[in-house]
């Protein structure tokens, strides 16, 4: 098991920084505004032979009055007790400060080594910027600036002392390169304060990330790695989509562009919505940009038990009313709290993800072809009646389906969703969208005529 470094200070000293530098990534959100972070995001650091896991945590705030601050001030113990050792961030612009003061107490509590880098320093990374700092009782400090990158090879290499790390023992074992490979990237997305992040806590078994009942605690996207009946999974948790009129904060706007990225990054998405509230126009706008990213689809209604009788059976009809385009999707209502309905919600995502993945023969797509044209054979147009010859997988995630024959642009479009829900339905490809794609074939006396 590799080392386990977090990265420890106040708001906006250049932590979410740091930690993108050492990870070579842009995983964390970094906007000029304190707060930003409010979960742990862990990151591999693979520099200079040197080879742990890195954790971005949200800045330690000197009183902690909400309960929401009280929330990521557990994330920040619990990464402080996971860490070998600790960066202890500082801002070496600003100077010593009374909260670099309570922090350094409180990290000489803990058995672990720290390292005070001393950020913000970009061309001053002298012994001299690093006087006052002495005053924090720790003994090995480093001039460094994330942004432009000076003194992190210094830094590393004290973090290298502290783990007495060494190159030949930095290589995972079999099993847990194993543990890597063929993940399912399922995120889960929805408006903001539907119980996105309630859901991943159910599902990894502890409180991972922060949840409060208030619109937007969740900022950033988390990934964290689990494990469900014998499947690796990454579950990767997104901020609340609003509608565009209601994003005024340029940070909310970088979020929204995020997750749209992980959208289409990921394997399966669970699509979350608030069964207390009903099917919103937010939440069909959301589906939609599922449905054309071409991703695997499971619909969960959360908040179930807070239902009575009545209300559910007319929030199943709006469901046929308003999600029919999503009739492939699977549907399941459950309760991220008391947690019924997670296990049939999580056997769908993987039913998705082997749907979105499958491979089929050719002779089986011809088979259905012929019965299809067979049951329904395509309509006359302009005297003309267009022919289906044979059929092939042309692809996979989403699964597309090549139809060859002549006159195919005679097709209109209910035909071609007759022939896309008759091949689901025969291949039993539920759960993922399907693409059938058209090929004309050309006559090759033509030119000779």
């Amino acid at each position: 098991m590799l080392p386990v470094v977090p990265i420890i200070g106040r708001p906006n000293v250049g932590k979410s920084t740091l930690f993108n530098r050492l990870t070579k990534s842009r995983d964390a959100l970094v906007y000029d505004k304190p707060g930003v972070t409010r979960d742990r995001k862990y990151g591999r650091c693979t520099l200079n032979d040197v080879d742990f896991f890195v954790i971005d945590t949200a800045g330690i705030l000197g009183q902690i009055s909400s309960d929401l601050e009280k929330k990521i001030d557990l994330q920040i113990q619990q990464a402080m007790f996971q860490g070998d050792c600790v960066i202890f961030l500082v801002d070496g612009r600003a100077g010593l400060c009374s909260s670099d003061i309570e922090i350094a107490r409180e990290l000489r509590k803990i058995d672990k080594m720290v390292l005070v880098a001393v950020n913000k320093l970009e061309g001053m990374t002298d012994a001299v910027h690093l006087a006052e700092f002495h005053e924090l009782g720790f003994e090995r400090l480093v001039a460094i600036s994330s942004s432009h990158g000076d003194g992190i090879g210094e830094l590393l290499r004290e973090i290298k002392k502290s783990l007495c790390i060494k190159l030949s023992t930095n290589k995972l074992s079999k099993d847990e390169q194993g543990k890597g490979v063929d993940r399912i990237s399922l995120a889960v997305i929805g408006r903001p304060n539907v119980g996105k992040s309630t859901t991943i806590n159910k599902l990894v078994g502890e409180e991972r990330v922060v949840t409060c009942d208030m619109p937007g605690t969740t900022r950033d996207t988390v990934r964290i790695p689990f494990s469900w009946n014998s499947g690796n999974y990454t579950l990767v948790d997104t901020a609340g989509i609003r509608k565009k009129t209601k994003i005024s904060d340029l940070l909310e706007r970088f979020v929204v562009i995020k997750t749209l990225e992980i959208i289409k990054q990921s394997n399966v998405v669970i699509l979350v919505l608030d069964g207390s509230q009903g099917i919103t126009d937010q939440d069909l706008h959301i589906a939609s940009l599922v449905q054309s990213s071409g991703c695997a689809l499971v619909v969960g209604v959360n908040k179930w038990d807070k239902i009575n009788i009545h209300d559910k059976s007319i929030f199943k009809m709006s469901i046929d009313r308003k999600l029919r385009f999503l009739h492939w999707a699977r549907i399941h209502f459950f309760s991220a709290i008391k947690g019924f309905g997670i296990k049939e919600l999580m056997a769908s995502v993987r039913n998705a993800y082997d749907a979105a993945l499958t491979e089929i023969s050719t002779s089986m797509l011809n088979s259905t072809l012929r019965q299809l044209t067979l049951r329904h054979p395509p309509p006359f147009k302009s005297g003309f009646r267009p022919k289906l010859r044979y059929a092939h997988q042309g692809g996979r995630n989403p699964p597309v389906i090549v139809i060859h024959g002549s006159g195919l642009k005679h097709l209109n479009k209910d035909y071609v969703k007759y022939l896309e829900n008759g091949f689901r339905r025969e291949c039993k490809m539920f759960g993922t969208p399907l693409r059938v794609s058209l090929r004309n074939s050309t006559n090759p006396y033509l030119k000779s005529k």
